[in-house]
């Protein structure tokens, strides 16, 4: 059973949290139940809920986002239908179909979407889909929120008899208002509306000339209200049907409510339902505010936090534009406390609430702003002895009331209990409240408990360094300046810095001398080694710092290689694909102009379809067959291939022409060759080799093996001469 009380949950002010995401609702019902989370008693009910936070925080990058689960209350609604003889509004009937309607939206959409998201839907599989409440209401309700005429016959006739009486109404008035109008007896708004009925803004001086009812006047008194007496029986006749109206509206309204008073329960389950999906939704806003992920969760007693942030100064840091720096700590078996000592200003006491606050949010199914590979276990009670705790209603010193929350913690404390303390011993006699805490934390060992303190005190330091499974640590100081680095350093205790802190303040040497002269010389020594040593592994953590600068840099320029290499390589496969492309369209050239030269000569047609057929029947035979769709789509990709190598040609041309000029100009200075039958050449720029067949007016028969070409001599180059 796990069980986190309300001190821990103040200590590490766990209220704040809860209101930043209360702010992220979109829901009333979903803000009172932000404001009331607590840590999962329950691992299975924990597991389910932090999968549920990461599946909806997913969503916002898949294509699939879940739909809006906004909703109005109905618990006023749930109310009366819960007292007999009462009857929902139309107005209210329409908030129970909007709610039926957007808990089937995400219901349909989760049953549609369970690989995507298991969990939610899940959850969501409990509750029955049905849309007999929506086909109830909106038989009888429209969609503007007014009862339709249709709902029953007699609603239809009186209806129908209101509007014909209005237009006779409105007939009758029109008439006594132009009457009237012309005589001159009307003011200039001519008419009004009072008690919801027309009337004649008459001027008071012409009133008695006016036949009606007086129904009201001006402020001033200058204008009289009167209905004009041909409208007086319209409008009893509008009342009474009007009040008719009404009548059968109640009895309609109350036969619909009576049929869904059987689904109360399930209104409550969908109210209930679309209020927890507002708070996971809000978790998942706000893991995303603190970039929070959800870290491997083990079984294994163990707590690794990498680069974990404190939420809250997080966001307050980054509402400055200041940076927060993070923290790596890491608790197993092998080193389940650590000691973190150091001067005061450093980050000690943040670091600790940091790694409190993470690991109950964590139990509360809430992500946590860490790095992804961060590994964490459930702690059955996490105990925390944070601040001054002075308790005046108990009149309780400081120290009477740690040492009754350290006796608290001794009842507690097992192998399941995360225990965090802060300035562990203080508020007594040094020496003596440093002895009782050193006891207290041998006990604490003994019972396996994890847990994390800061203190100043050398005996604990020590116990620390004595003990196989408990480490000190420090948080990182320069050295010169004295500043802090708000960086935890695991594997050695850290120095008070009393005396050097004291110096850069101005105190006078002389005094601090004194001071030194009144305190153990062990302790000095042994504070003063622990400063050396922090001196020295500052040093070495510039040193390894430039070092890995250097290591990074060495890879950045060694993926800018292997994308250059990669680059070249995709270059030479495009230009192969082209040349081989060019290759075959020369030999099929070559081939139709021998079959028309031949042709030419000898004028046989027969001849000449069978030759071409045999070279369309060779070229078929290599072809794929392929769909309309699939050949636009191989043209496409040839075409942009030939494109882009195009571009890539004309880049290239462009910066070699300065080197064929220079090219050029060592050629002419070279002894020009005579070409000769048989000799191997090359065309100028080309790459395959051919042999010279004939050579006739500064033309050549270039022989590549699978075709011939004609080519100006001037255009081929010398590779070697003819082999004998």
């Amino acid at each position: 059973m796990i069980r986190i009380s309300k001190k821990t949950l103040d200590d590490l002010e766990f209220d704040t949290i809860l209101n930043h995401i209360a702010e992220q609702c979109n829901t009333d019902l979903g803000k009172s139940k932000a404001l009331q989370i607590v840590p999962y008693s329950s691992k299975e009910l924990l597991h389910i809920a932090l999968q549920e936070v990461f599946e909806y925080k997913s969503s916002y990058l898949n294509d699939s986002r879940i739909p809006n689960h906004g909703f109005d209350s109905i618990s006023k609604e749930i109310k009366l239908l819960n007292i007999e003889n009462t009857f929902l509004e139309a107005s209210n009937l329409k908030r129970l179909v909007s709610i039926s309607r957007t808990v089937n939206e995400i219901l349909l959409f989760l049953k549609k979407n369970t690989e995507l998201y298991p969990f939610l839907h899940k959850t969501s599989s409990q509750l029955p889909l049905t849309k007999e409440i929506i086909n109830l209401i909106e038989v009888i309700v429209d969609k503007f929120g007014e009862v339709k005429d249709n709902a029953s016959p007699i609603l239809l006739r009186v209806r129908k008899e209101i509007n014909i009486v209005q237009s006779k109404l409105n007939g009758s008035f029109g008439k006594d208002l132009t009457r009237y109008n012309s005589l001159g007896y009307l003011d200039e708004i001519k008419e009004s509306v009072v008690d919801n009925r027309r009337v004649l803004a008459v001027t008071a001086m012409y009133r008695r000339k006016v036949k009606g009812a007086i129904m009201g006047n001006s402020k001033t008194g200058s204008i009289v209200y009167i209905e004009p007496e041909a409208t007086l029986q319209y409008s009893r006749e509008l009342s009474n049907l009007q009040y008719e109206e009404r009548e059968e509206i109640v009895k309609i309204l109350k036969d619909l409510t009576n049929k869904l008073r059987p689904f109360i329960e399930l209104l409550e389950q969908y109210q209930e339902y679309l209020s927890d999906i507002d708070v996971v939704s809000s978790k998942s806003k706000y893991a995303n505010r603190l970039n929070a992920v959800l870290p491997k969760i083990t079984e294994n007693r163990e707590l690794t936090y990498k680069d974990a942030y404190h939420p809250l100064l997080y966001l307050t840091n980054k509402a400055k534009g200041e940076k927060t720096h993070p923290q790596t700590i890491s608790l197993d078996q092998k080193n389940r406390i650590i000691v973190i000592s150091g001067p005061n200003a450093g980050g000690k006491s943040i670091t600790l609430k940091t790694i409190g606050l993470l690991q109950v949010m964590l139990q509360s199914g809430m992500l946590i702003p860490v790095h992804e590979y961060s590994r964490a276990c459930i702690f059955d009670s996490v105990l925390t002895d944070i601040g001054d705790n002075q308790s005046i209603e108990n009149h309780l010193s400081t120290y009477s009331y740690r040492l009754k929350n350290m006796n608290y913690f001794l009842k507690k404390c097992n192998n399941r209990t995360l225990f965090l303390i802060d300035e562990f011993g203080t508020g007594s006699d040094p020496e003596l409240g440093g002895a009782l805490a050193e006891a207290f934390l041998e006990i604490f060992y003994e019972r396996e408990s994890f847990g994390i303190i800061t203190t100043h005190y050398a005996n604990l330091k020590m116990l620390a360094n004595e003990l196989p499974n408990m480490t000190n640590a420090n948080m990182l100081f320069d050295a010169k300046t004295l500043e802090p680095l708000f960086k935890l350093y695991l594997g050695e205790a850290g120095s008070s810095f009393t005396f050097e802190v004291a110096q850069k303040n101005g105190i006078p040497y002389s005094l601090i001398n004194k001071a030194k002269k009144k305190v153990e010389r062990g302790k000095i020594r042994f504070d003063k080694s622990i400063a050396n040593l922090q001196k020295e592994r500052s040093k070495l953590q510039k040193t390894t710092s430039s070092l890995k600068t250097k290591e990074q840099k060495t890879e950045e320029e060694k993926e800018r290689l292997e994308k250059t290499n990669e680059r070249i390589q995709r270059k030479l496969e495009s230009y192969q694909e082209l040349y081989d492309s060019n290759q075959r369209m020369i030999y099929l050239g070559q081939k139709l102009d021998d079959i028309s030269e031949k042709y030419f000569n000898n004028k046989k047609k027969r001849e000449l379809i069978d030759e071409f057929m045999k070279i369309v029947q060779v070229e078929n035979s290599k072809r794929k067959k392929q769909s309309v769709k699939q050949r636009a789509v191989e043209k496409a990709k040839e075409k942009k291939v030939v494109e882009e190598v195009v571009k890539k040609v004309k880049v290239i041309r462009e910066k070699k022409k300065e080197e064929k000029k220079k090219e050029e100009k060592i050629e002419q200075q070279k002894p020009k060759i005579t070409l000769k039958i048989g000799d191997r050449v090359r065309m100028i720029d080309g790459k395959s080799v051919g042999t010279i067949d004939t050579l006739e007016k500064g033309k050549a028969v270039v022989n590549y093996g699978i075709f011939t070409t004609n080519v100006a001599v001037d255009q081929l180059e010398f590779v070697e001469p003819k082999k004998k």
